[in-house]
């Protein structure tokens, strides 16, 4: 994996992903995840639909980054034909858009990379156009759906934050081949790529939508 994107796939790094649980704060607010033996199943299901998505077009747009591609709007409609949640496609233009922000403001990352994204472009368009390989960018897209997730879960409940990084990397084997599935995917016209669905974090998203805009909430989604 390259130091690019490790970078991306950094907690650290300033992309907004900080201010978003992927439907975890839902989650955990209807009590579906309460203790560090409920987190598995989400985070297994959220990598298995919306992670998977999220691989499949980081891994797209990283080959058609290679490749010299600049019709970035096409592969954003695609992306946002799959996902049917509002909310969900807000949650990933806001992170797209922090991070295209903070690339601009790295030396390896000229300006010209960015020409032709648009102001607010999906997140794991913006990830692939940058990570470079389809493979590296397909990987932190994967890993990137549960870390978030994990992290939102020790800030919101309170659980250990050992036993946490433990559960995520008890998925690796399973991060790792769903980054390789969403590989093999890369080659693809924008319109074949796969389209996995996940009606109940996109109802958990809808939902803590309206929320946030009747209460404070911690995470934005």
């Amino acid at each position: 994996m390259n130091v690019m994107a490790l970078l991306l796939a950094d907690s650290r790094f300033p992309g907004g992903g900080h201010a978003h649980s992927g439907g975890l704060e839902e989650a955990a607010a209807r009590g579906l995840v309460r203790t560090e033996d409920d987190l598995p199943a989400f985070l297994r299901h959220r990598l298995r639909t919306a992670g998977t998505l999220a691989a499949v077009f980081a891994a797209a747009s990283a080959h058609l980054a290679g490749q010299g591609f600049t019709e970035w709007s096409t592969v954003d409609d695609e992306l946002d034909a799959r996902t049917p949640s509002a909310a969900q496609r807000a949650a990933s233009r806001a992170q797209g858009k922090a991070t295209a922000r903070a690339a601009g403001q790295m030396a390896t990352c000229p300006a010209q990379v960015l020409l032709g994204i648009g102001r607010r472009p999906h997140h794991a368009v913006i990830l692939g156009i940058l990570a470079g390989a389809p493979a590296d960018a397909a990987l932190a897209a994967a890993y990137l759906a549960i870390s978030g997730p994990a992290s939102a879960a020790v800030r919101l409940l309170g659980l250990d934050p050992l036993r946490v990084n433990a559960i995520v990397a008890a998925l690796g084997d399973e991060v790792t081949a769903v980054a390789a599935a969403a590989t093999a995917t890369a080659h693809l016209d924008p319109a074949d790529l796969p389209a996995p669905s996940s009606p109940g974090l996109d109802l958990l998203a809808e939902e803590h939508d309206r929320h946030h805009r009747e209460e404070v909430r911690l995470f934005v989604s």
